[in-house]
């Protein structure tokens, strides 16, 4: 798994943006967001009971990585259809504010090294990207077990004070001046 340090790689993905139809579809890649911090969550599959939680709790909080200038993007290998199925289908999907992007491919779950060898899916796997494309955060939890959306927020906040934070530091706290 690339971790702190390297470069996130470049994507284009097919992505739903909407549950209508007719602006559904929409290509997405790395070059959209130049000069952005990303947060950056994979999910294994679609139609399944643990990743809708998480996808609907990074939805809830998407206006506030918007106020820190932050894009949040969802990507399993599902295909873009099935995401749009699943967006029409389930109600805390329908009106998901981030893209939910196509790694049909494997290219960019491969490229990370998440993809799970027994499934062939992409891992329950969450990078936070710089504005410079480089990984400043990087988390895997195990396929059963969900993150939480609050605390990649939490660490966002301390990435972006570049200043030393203690543990359980929340934003607005002190940090450490050495």
């Amino acid at each position: 798994m690339l971790a702190v340090g390297d470069k996130f790689p470049d994507f284009k993905l097919k992505s739903v943006v909407d549950t209508d139809l007719k602006n559904a579809f929409k290509n997405i890649s790395h070059g959209n967001y130049k000069g952005q911090w990303l947060v950056v969550f994979f999910w294994p599959k679609d139609f399944t009971f643990v990743c809708p939680t998480e996808i609907a709790a990074f939805g809830r909080l998407n206006d506030q990585f918007k106020e820190r200038e932050t894009q949040v993007l969802g990507v399993s290998t599902d295909s873009e259809y099935v995401h749009l199925a699943w967006r029409q289908q389930k109600d805390t999907l329908q009106d998901l504010p981030f893209p939910m992007m196509s790694d049909i491919k494997r290219e960019l779950s491969q490229a990370l090294g998440i993809l799970n060898k027994e499934e062939g899916v992409a891992n329950r796997a969450t990078f936070i990207v710089d504005p410079t494309g480089i990984i400043r955060f990087s988390m895997m939890t195990d396929m059963n077990v969900g993150r939480n959306p609050q605390e990649v927020l939490r660490v966002l906040d301390a990435l972006q004070t570049d200043e030393l934070c203690p543990c359980n530091w929340q934003a607005g706290e002190k940090t450490i001046n050495v």
